[in-house]
C-alpha cells in the first residue's frame, strides 16, 4: 500500500524545463530540418493500473457507458465488448503537461455523446499553467478546451471528494464547477465553452491540509469539493431549480440554491466539525446522503459520520453504520442503487490497517452489513472473494498476519459507484486499481460475491527509468514510482509480481551490466530498510545489498559493464564505488553528491557523472572522477546522459531549461569534449536501439523538440536526420524521465510516461530503410488501410494508414475519398482536410510530407452518420488509384 503519489515531472518542471524565459547561452542558429514521417503503433506494456482512481462516473441515460478520472494519467472511457477502458487524454502535449491531471469529470444525460473534464494537475508554483475545462462531443475521442483564470489540483490533497464538475440534467447547456484556492463556484450556460464566477455564491471554502505548508501544496485551500442537482426539481429543457454544493469548511459544508442558482444559503441544521466528501442525492426517496470525514483525503482522516437529509422537510439523520468513537478513519465513497432505492453503499476511505470497509444498506441507511467482520480476533469473516489473477502483483507479495489479508479489499478506497442499470455491478477505485463485481446483490442473500480488477487498460504509473537488457528473458525492467518496478518478459502480458526482496516505495534508478546483464541493480526509496538492490538472473530474484551511512533515498546507480562493480550517487549522502554486491561502500573523491551516474558500456572500469554543468569521469571504477574540461552543458540538473554499447567513450548527453543552454550532445573522447547537434533546440532524454539495416551505428531516440516541434523522435545517422515517430493524438503529456530502444527489435522504443505508463512504439518500418530525412521525387503507387476504431450512435472515430508502395519517396501528399452514406468528419489529426459534399481530401503536414518508399504515414479522424456507415472503397493518392487493404 503506497501513501504518496510520486511526482516525477516536479523537480525537472521546477528547474524551469517549461519555463517561458529566453535563453540566456544562445545556440548557432539551427539550419532548416527536415523530418521524415514514419507510422507508429503504440501500446502500453501492460501492468494494469498502478496508481490512484479518484473517481469513477456512470452516465445515467445511456447503459455500459462509464469513465474514470486518475490523478496524474488523465481520463479514460470503459469498453463494454472488451471490458477495458480506453485512455482519453493521449493528445495532452508537453506544454500543457499539467491536463493529464483530472479533479473532475461530468458525462451528460440528456447527450451521451457529451464529456467534460476539469483538468490541471497543481494549483501551487509545481504546475506553471492554469487549470481548463475539455469538453467533447464524440466520448472523448477529440476535445476543445475552455482555459480558466486559475489553477486546478488533480494531484493535490482533497482530489478524491468531488464530483465538482455536474452537468444539469434538465438543461444540459448548464454547468458548475466547484474550484480550489479560494476561486468559489463557477458556471456555464453554453456547454462549458465559456465560464464566468457565480458572484453572490457565500462561501468560497477555509479548509487545507496543513496551512504551514510553505510549498503550497497542503496549504491550498480546497474549496468547493462538489455539486449535485436534484433532477426532480426541473423538466427536460429548463433550469434544474434545487442545486447542492459541497464546501471545505466544518463548519458550513452544504449550501443550497431554489432558484436555479440564483440565491445560495447554508443549509440548515447541517452536522459541523466535519467535511463532506460527496453529496449524493436519491430523487426518489427525496434523500441527500452525506458521507464526513475530519480530513479532506485521500492519505488522511481519522474520524468520520454518515448523514441523511430529507430534502422535502430539511430532516437531518445521522445514519453512521458504526460509532463515531469506534472510527480511526473518514468516509467518502457514497453511491445508490438507482435501480432499487434506499440501497446505499459506503466505504471507509483511510481505514489502511487491516483493510478498507464497505457498508451497505437497504433501507436507506437505517441497517447496515459490512463487506467484513470480525470472528474472534484476529479471525475475519468475509463476504466477498477476491480474484486478483489477472493483475497477480496486487499481493505485494505480501504475507502478512490477521487480521490483515492480501490482497487487500483496498485503500484510499474514495470512488465508489453501483451501475445505474446493474444492481448487480459495481465499481470502486483504490490505490493502485479499479476493483469490481458483477454480482454484487449476493450480498444481501447471505452468499459471497466477487470482487476482481476492473482495470486492463488504464495505466497509470509514473516512470523513473527504463532499461531493455540485449539478451536474457528480460524483454524491459522499469523503475517506477510507488509500486517499485516490472520485469517484463513478454510486453502484453500483466507480470506476477513487482521487485520484491526489498519492495522499494519508488525505484529511482537501475542498470545492468552490459556484457554480462544477468547482473542489474537498482535502486529506490523505502520508508525503512535498505535503498540499493541487486540480481544475477537478469531481475528475475532480487537480494537486498547495505547502504553507507547516511542514505535516505535511491539517487541513480550504475553498473560496470560486467557487473563487477558499482557506483552509486544515493540521496542524503555523497557519490559510492562498491565491489561486488556492496558488502562495503566507499565514498568517491572529485564528484559532488548528487551528481547522476552512468557507466562506460565498454570498459569495466570507467564511470561518468555530472552535476550543475559539469562532466566527471573515472578510469579507476569509481574510487576517484575528475571533472572534464568540457563546456557549454547545461548549467542544471534537468540531465540524462547514456554511454553508447559497444563503443568505449561514446556518450550523448541530452537535457537543459529554455533559460540557459538546451540540447542534445555528442561526445567520442570519453567526455573529454562534448559537441552540441545544431538540429535539435531541445531534448531531454536520450536512448539507444537496435541499428537499421545496413547501419553500423545503433539508433537513437529522444524526447525532444526539433524543428519547431515536439515530440518523440529517432535517428538513424547518428543525429544528422531524424524521425518524429509519435504524432499529436500520441503525446502522454511530459515525457522527460527516460526513453530506450530495443536492442533486439529495430523501431521499437520504450518511452516513460508520468501517469501513463510505460509506452512502447512499433514501427511499421521494420528495416530502418525509411529512418532519416530525404529530399525525394514523389510518385505514385500506394496502399490504403481504412479502419474504425470505435463507433456509437450518430459518431465515430477512423484511423487512415496510407503506404507508399512505390520504389522513390514522396515529399508531400494528398489523399482523396468519397463517404458511401454520406458521413461528415469532425475533427481530423495529423493532417489537414477539407470536404465538399461526400468527398473528403486529407493533406501532410508539414513534419509528415516525406514518407520514404515501404514506410507509411497515419492520420485519424472523428465523424458523424446516420443510418449507415459504411467504408470507402477507393482512394485516391492525386490522381493515382491506391490499393485498399
Amino acid at each position: 500500500m503506497r501513501r504518496t503519489r510520486i511526482l516525477t515531472a516536479v523537480l525537472a518542471l521546477a528547474a524551469g524545463l517549461l519555463a517561458g524565459s529566453p535563453s540566456a547561452l544562445a545556440a548557432p542558429s539551427a539550419p532548416e530540418v527536415t523530418l521524415a514521417a514514419d507510422t507508429y503503433t503504440w501500446k502500453n506494456a501492460r501492468i494494469d493500473g498502478g496508481g490512484f482512481v479518484p473517481g469513477i462516473v456512470f452516465n445515467r441515460s445511456e447503459r455500459n457507458l462509464a469513465y474514470a478520472r486518475t490523478d496524474i494519467g488523465g481520463a479514460y472511457r470503459w469498453q463494454e465488448s472488451t471490458k477495458t477502458w480506453t485512455p482519453l487524454l493521449d493528445s495532452v502535449g508537453w506544454d500543457r503537461w499539467g491536463h493529464t491531471g483530472v479533479v473532475s469529470l461530468a458525462s451528460d444525460s440528456v447527450d451521451p455523446n457529451k464529456v467534460y473534464a476539469a483538468v490541471g494537475t497543481y494549483t501551487n508554483s509545481w504546475d506553471p499553467g492554469n487549470g481548463a475545462v475539455l469538453r467533447s462531443g464524440d466520448r472523448g475521442a477529440s476535445w476543445q478546451r475552455a482555459d480558466l483564470p486559475f489553477k486546478l489540483g488533480g494531484n493535490m490533497p482533497g482530489r478524491g471528494m468531488g464530483e465538482r464538475l455536474a452537468v444539469d440534467p434538465n438543461r444540459n447547456s448548464v454547468l458548475y464547477l466547484g474550484a480550489p484556492s479560494g476561486k468559489g463556484l463557477w458556471r456555464s450556460t453554453d456547454s462549458g465553452a465559456t465560464w464566468s464566477q457565480v458572484a453572490n455564491f457565500p462561501n468560497v471554502g477555509n479548509y487545507a491540509q496543513d496551512p504551514t505548508d510553505t510549498s503550497g501544496y497542503a496549504s491550498d485551500n480546497q474549496g468547493i469539493v462538489w455539486v449535485t442537482f436534484d433532477e426532480s426539481t426541473g423538466t427536460a429543457g429548463s433550469a434544474t431549480r434545487t442545486i447542492y454544493v459541497g464546501v471545505a469548511d466544518k463548519d458550513n459544508a452544504v449550501y443550497r440554491s431554489t432558484d436555479a442558482g440564483a440565491t445560495w444559503s447554508r443549509v440548515a441544521g447541517q452536522p459541523t466539525g466535519y467535511l463532506a466528501h460527496k453529496g449524493v442525492l436519491d430523487a426518489t426517496n427525496g434523500y441527500l446522503y452525506l458521507p464526513y470525514s475530519d480530513k479532506g483525503g485521500p492519505y488522511d482522516g481519522g474520524k468520520g459520520q454518515l448523514w441523511r437529509y430529507a430534502t422535502a422537510t430539511g430532516t437531518w439523520t445521522n445514519i453512521s453504520p458504526v460509532a463515531e468513537a469506534d472510527t480511526y478513519y473518514g468516509f467518502s465513497g457514497l453511491t445508490i442503487d438507482r435501480q432499487k432505492p434506499g440501497t446505499v453503499m459506503a466505504t471507509a476511505y483511510s481505514s489502511w490497517w487491516p483493510d478498507t470497509q464497505l457498508f451497505r444498506s437497504t433501507d436507506s441507511g437505517g441497517t447496515w452489513t459490512k463487506a467484513w467482520d470480525y470472528t474472534s480476533y484476529p479471525g475475519r469473516s468475509n463476504r466477498f472473494t477476491m480474484d486478483v489473477s489477472s493483475s497477480p502483483w496486487l499481493t505485494f507479495g505480501a504475507n502478512p498476519s490477521p487480521p490483515e489479508q492480501s490482497p487487500k479489499l483496498g485503500w484510499m478506497t474514495e470512488s465508489l459507484e453501483i451501475d445505474p442499470f446493474n444492481s448487480n455491478r459495481m465499481m470502486y477505485g483504490t490505490g493502485a486499481t479499479i476493483y469490481g463485481t458483477e454480482n454484487l446483490t449476493n450480498w444481501d442473500s447471505g452468499s459471497q460475491f466477487g470482487i476482481k480488477p476492473m482495470v486492463q487498460g488504464l495505466e497509470e504509473t509514473a516512470v523513473n527509468d527504463l532499461a531493455a537488457p540485449p539478451s536474457g528473458g528480460a524483454v524491459l525492467l522499469s523503475a517506477l514510482g510507488d509500486i517499485g518496478g516490472f520485469r517484463h518478459t513478454d510486453l502484453t502480458k500483466v507480470p506476477s509480481m513487482m521487485f520484491t526482496s526489498p519492495n522499494f516505495t519508488s525505484t529511482t534508478s537501475l542498470d545492468y551490466a552490459e556484457t554480462n546483464p544477468g547482473i542489474v541493480a537498482r535502486v529506490g526509496n523505502l520508508d525503512s530498510g535498505p535503498h540499493v538492490a541487486f540480481s544475477t538472473d537478469n531481475g528475475a530474484n532480487w537480494f537486498a545489498g547495505s547502504d553507507p551511512s547516511g542514505v535516505s533515498g535511491g539517487g541513480t546507480i550504475a553498473s560496470a559493464s560486467d557487473g563487477s562493480r558499482f557506483v552509486w550517487s544515493p540521496t542524503g549522502t555523497g557519490v559510492q564505488y562498491a565491489t561486488g554486491f556492496s558488502n562495503s561502500w566507499s565514498a568517491s573523491t572529485g564528484i559532488p553528491a548528487g551528481a547522476i551516474v552512468e557507466s562506460d558500456r565498454v570498459d569495466p572500469r570507467t564511470f561518468y557523472g555530472f552535476k550543475s554543468g559539469r562532466f566527471y569521469v573515472s578510469s579507476d571504477g569509481g574510487a576517484s572522477f575528475t571533472a572534464s574540461a568540457a563546456t557549454g552543458l547545461p548549467a542544471g540538473d534537468s540531465v540524462r546522459f547514456k554511454a553508447l554499447p559497444g563503443t568505449k567513450g561514446d556518450i550523448w548527453l541530452a537535457g537543459g531549461a529554455t533559460d540557459g543552454a538546451y540540447g542534445l550532445w555528442h561526445s567520442t573522447d570519453g567526455g573529454t569534449t562534448f559537441a552540441k547537434l545544431s538540429n535539435v533546440e531541445q531534448a531531454d532524454t536520450i536512448g539507444f536501439g537496435k541499428a537499421a539495416t545496413g547501419s553500423t551505428y545503433q539508433t537513437l531516440y529522444t524526447s525532444a523538440k526539433i524543428g519547431g516541434v515536439r515530440g518523440i523522435f529517432r535517428s538513424t545517422d547518428k543525429g544528422a536526420t531524424w524521425t518524429r515517430i509519435n504524432d499529436d493524438a500520441h503525446q502522454w503529456g511530459w515525457t522527460g524521465a527516460a526513453i530506450t530502444g530495443d536492442p533486439r527489435v529495430y523501431g521499437r522504443v520504450y518511452v516513460a510516461t508520468n501517469g501513463r505508463g510505460v509506452v512502447y512504439g512499433e514501427s511499421s518500418d521494420s528495416t530502418g530503410g525509411g529512418g532519416g530525412g530525404t529530399d525525394p521525387t514523389p510518385t505514385g503507387a500506394c496502399a490504403v488501410t481504412y479502419k474504425v476504431t470505435s463507433e456509437w450512435s450518430g459518431g465515430f472515430q477512423a484511423d487512415v494508414q496510407l503506404s507508399n508502395t512505390g520504389t522513390t519517396a514522396w515529399t508531400a501528399w494528398s489523399l482523396g475519398w468519397s463517404f458511401p452514406n454520406g458521413q461528415t468528419v469532425s475533427q481530423l489529426w495529423n493532417a489537414e482536410y477539407t470536404q465538399s459534399g461526400a468527398a473528403v481530401t486529407a493533406k501532410n503536414v508539414n513534419w509528415n510530407a516525406n514518407v520514404a518508399a515501404g514506410s507509411s504515414v497515419s492520420f485519424g479522424f472523428t465523424g458523424s452518420w446516420s443510418g449507415t456507415n459504411g467504408k470507402p472503397t477507393a482512394f485516391k493518392l492525386g490522381d493515382q488509384a491506391c490499393t485498399v487493404a
